[in-house]
């Protein structure tokens, strides 16, 4: 749970020091945005590698060595004499976060049998919840009281704090997985994925050179013909692809996305409707009070109605989601802005950790690094292209219109899950299987 907090606030408190960063250390003010950019993109790069990882040794000692990672980096972050120390720092943060982040959902599904791990992830949806709801705010504070060091160093402390909290913890290792690990694969995958998204947070605009936005394109083509080689002469691919073949599995990490995608537009495209609708900043705090504090306590309630309902729950929250961002494409009173953020916010909170919790019940438990990282992965790039297509249409035709690209995300999320995830859920996750087995894996077998 402490892990599950450093994450929000190492992105939201890295972007608010970028600034002041790029103020005060020597190098060159083009290498600001790359102290988010790096974090991000090495986080979503490693997750696929970290999570095969995870399968393959100690899980509880993966874990602390990814949280030993993120500490040490931090530390040295707020020492960092020069921008290129710190983005190449900001970097290695984004490794140990990928390692904490696919050890922690492979220990809980070790650790926890099938009934408790709706609750689980309903006390980290609401860890997470808060540190994403109050991340803005503890950034800023932490710059007021010490500068932009301490928004490296508190998140470092933290993480530190998590791996002393593992002394003691069994090592946990899964059976022996056969076959050899396609490391060419994950290699070229985390490439792949790295690119595309580090290209996507940069984007093509005023201050970026063009160069390398596009330079970035292009690793990723090659990097994707060359996966497609490595991954049809493997003879265990280090894609599962088997798990993307479970409608559920996908579906899930489709409306994930979808739902972040939906908070870090409104996040931004909300003030400027309201600023153009003459609120205030009292207004402005309450709006975004109402988009993010539901998510630090609503999502232990959503982890109980998930237990009987949580494929209903997940698609009433995207079709509200959708549908608040349609009235807000012919209103923006500031009293509908209000009411859009709130019934949002509601959303975003009854479906905080429901989905992962639900697609990863379709995971074998002796893979679960893997399904966790594979998952994470989709709903990042999804939330990370809806991101960057919201932005685009913002700076062409105005904020409202980036709320209906969010919107019309998560309409499809919505009717892909519908259409696609069973009435009756799995409540605990299939038998281990045998590589090379033709059929994907389904669910467990009690419903509820």
């Amino acid at each position: 749970m402490i892990s599950d907090a450093v994450f929000p606030l190492a992105i939201t408190g890295g972007t608010a020091a970028v600034p002041d960063v790029t103020a005060q250390l020597p190098g060159a003010p083009a290498l600001g945005p790359w102290i988010v950019v790096a974090y991000n993109g090495m986080f979503a790069a490693a997750l696929l590698l970290a999570g095969a990882v995870a399968d393959r040794v100690a899980r509880s000692r993966f874990f602390a060595a990814g949280t030993l990672v993120v500490a040490t980096t931090g530390m040295l972050s707020a020492l960092a004499p020069d921008l290129p120390t710190l983005v190449a720092l900001r970097a290695l943060a984004g490794v140990g976060a990928a390692m904490c982040a696919s050890g922690g959902s492979s220990l809980v599904l070790a650790v926890y049998p099938p009934e408790d791990r709706r609750r689980v992830y309903g006390y980290a949806g609401a860890v997470l919840g808060s540190s994403l709801a109050l991340g803005p705010v503890v950034g800023q504070a932490l710059m007021a009281i010490g500068g932009w060091p301490l928004v490296f160093a508190v998140p470092g402390a933290l993480a530190g704090l998590a791996a002393l909290a593992t002394v003691g913890l069994p090592g946990l290792r899964s059976p022996e997985l056969p076959g050899r690990f396609d490391l060419a694969g994950a290699v070229l995958f985390g490439t792949l994925v790295a690119a595309v998204v580090t290209a996507l947070g940069l984007g093509f605009g005023t201050g970026v050179p063009w160069w390398g936005p596009t330079g970035l394109v292009v690793l990723a083509a090659v990097a994707a013909l060359g996966l497609v080689r490595v991954e049809r002469r493997a003879p265990l691919p280090a894609i599962p692809l088997d798990l993307l073949r479970i409608p559920a599995y996908r579906a899930y990490a489709v409306a994930t996305g979808a739902l972040m995608g939906m908070l870090v537009v409104g996040l931004t495209a909300l003030p400027q409707l309201g600023s153009s609708q003459g609120v205030g900043p009292a207004g402005t705090a309450v709006m975004l009070s109402l988009l993010t504090v539901p998510s630090t306590v609503l999502p232990l309630l959503a982890s109980r109605l998930a237990r009987r309902r949580a494929r209903q729950l997940v698609t009433t929250g995207l079709f509200a989601c959708a549908a608040a961002a349609g009235v807000l494409q012919v209103l923006s009173q500031p009293l509908v802005l209000l009411l859009a953020a709130g019934v949002c916010g509601l959303c975003l909170g009854l479906t905080e950790g429901v989905p992962d919790g639900q697609a990863l019940a379709y995971v074998p438990s002796d893979r679960g690094g893997s399904g966790a990282a594979l998952f994470s992965t989709a709903r990042m790039s999804l939330e990370t292209c809806t991101l960057a297509a919201a932005t685009g249409m913002m700076t062409a035709l105005g904020p409202a219109s980036g709320l209906a690209v969010a919107g019309a995300v998560c309409l499809t999320a919505g009717l892909v899950v519908r259409r696609t995830v069973p009435r009756h859920e799995p409540c605990e996750p299939p038998e281990p299987r045998e590589p090379g087995a033709s059929r994907a894996p389904q669910g467990g077998g009690c419903q509820v």
